[in-house]
């Protein structure tokens, strides 16, 4: 056990609390069970650590990574179990999918310990943690999901800055305004596209470490999570390649099937799971519907930086301001494809473009938008892209 606590002290002294994700705000941290689900890299373990740094005493609290060589001799109920008899109130488990059979664990520990205890986990491997929610966890957790960094965190962390969400009708109606240490927004915006959706945007060889996150959830998480053979694997890395040649991709099961040689049934499985994984985003006519069977309109990457770094070549310049667009707005809003355009979020139809875009497409739309990249400022129906990534 002391190992596991000279881990965690030394995991507290690498941690810097300048800087919180937008998600540390919104999670009710005094609730009993709380998941943190989110991709690798995103910045879960910081949060993490943060909050015991920013609101404990580190005597009763102790985080603990799930893959802890530790325990695969010591069950997590006998670490909990250690640990409240010890006075200990708040229990953090990192990267909770790592250990076999968790759900029940928790499940046991939560029933027995929740008048005494505070549990806080995080998972990157989101399949196997939604069906442990739906199985073993049903009503007693509440999960949150940590996205990718928007545009204004990426300001705020670059410039060490507080700039303040703006909502979508704020943004709608033109009232963004950035502080004067913000001088050259869209230079900004164009580092922000190529390297800006992970916090650890500040470290060298930013793009090889996006490729060990991208590896590591289609060589290790799903593979895990569906049993997945080695061909299975190949042929997940085979359908990545081709969507990051080809996004914003229109699928077509059959034709993708005959390139991977497999039944279209079996593709629509491999782009749900690489969407639960995080590495896509699916644009659907009813987002409330997300299951393999419904019709997807397109198929875009997670994130700008994705694009960056799975592209062999520069990315297209229209489908990185769509997948940034959509990856922006997804996370507060309900997105789904438009008949006439590109997207409608919350009902406002919007078609995105360069500088040089018309309204022709969406001339007889109602409550209707041009988005515009390369542009500063909001005029009329005529939006700058870079203000929706300051929505969260």
């Amino acid at each position: 056990m002391k190992r596991i606590y000279n881990a965690y002290y030394e995991y507290l002294k690498t941690v810097d609390t300048h800087f919180v994700r937008y998600l540390y705000d919104r999670i009710p941290w005094d609730d009993p069970l709380v998941l943190i689900l989110g991709t690798r890299g995103v910045g879960k373990t910081t949060m993490m650590l943060q909050h015991i740094l920013l609101t404990h005493k580190e005597e009763e609290s102790l985080y603990v990574s799930a893959d802890n060589p530790f325990l695969s001799t010591t069950s997590l109920i006998d670490l909990a179990e250690y640990f409240c008899n010890h006075g200990g109130e708040y229990l953090y488990i990192d990267e909770v999918h790592k250990y076999p059979g968790w759900a029940r664990e928790i499940k046991t520990i939560y029933d027995i310990y929740h008048t005494r205890l505070n549990i806080k986990l995080s998972g990157s491997s989101m399949i196997d943690i939604i069906r442990g929610i739906e199985v073993d966890l049903s009503r007693r957790c509440l999960p949150f999901v940590l996205e990718p960094m928007s545009f204004r965190e990426y300001l705020n962390y670059s410039l060490g800055l507080d700039i303040k969400p703006f909502t979508l009708d704020e943004i709608l109606a033109g009232k963004v305004k950035l502080p004067k240490d913000v001088e050259y927004p869209l230079q900004l915006f164009g580092q922000y596209l190529r390297s800006g959706n992970y916090p650890f945007f500040k470290e060298r060889d930013f793009l090889r470490r996006i490729d060990i996150v991208v590896s590591q959830t289609l060589d290790v998480d799903i593979p895990q999570q569906i049993n997945a053979s080695m061909a299975t694997v190949r042929k997940l890395k085979k359908l990545m390649q081709v969507l990051a040649q080809s996004t914003p991709f229109k699928p077509n099961l059959s034709h993708l099937g005959r390139t991977l040689e497999m039944d279209r049934t079996s593709v629509g499985d491999m782009l749900y799971h690489l969407e639960k994984a995080g590495l896509l985003r699916q644009l659907r006519e009813d987002e409330d519907i997300m299951d393999r069977l419904t019709k997807v309109e397109k198929v875009y990457l997670n994130n700008p930086n994705l694009c960056y770094s799975l592209c062999d070549e520069e990315p297209d310049k229209g489908t990185l301001r769509e997948t940034f667009f959509f990856s922006q707005m997804a996370v507060n809003h309900k997105v789904v494809a438009s008949p006439v355009s590109d997207f409608i979020v919350d009902g406002h139809t919007f078609e995105v473009g360069g500088k040089n875009k018309k309204r022709k497409q969406i001339a007889n739309v109602d409550d209707s938008y041009v988005v515009k990249d390369d542009i500063m400022y909001a005029y009329q129906n005529i939006i700058p892209l870079w203000m929706f990534g300051l929505n969260y």
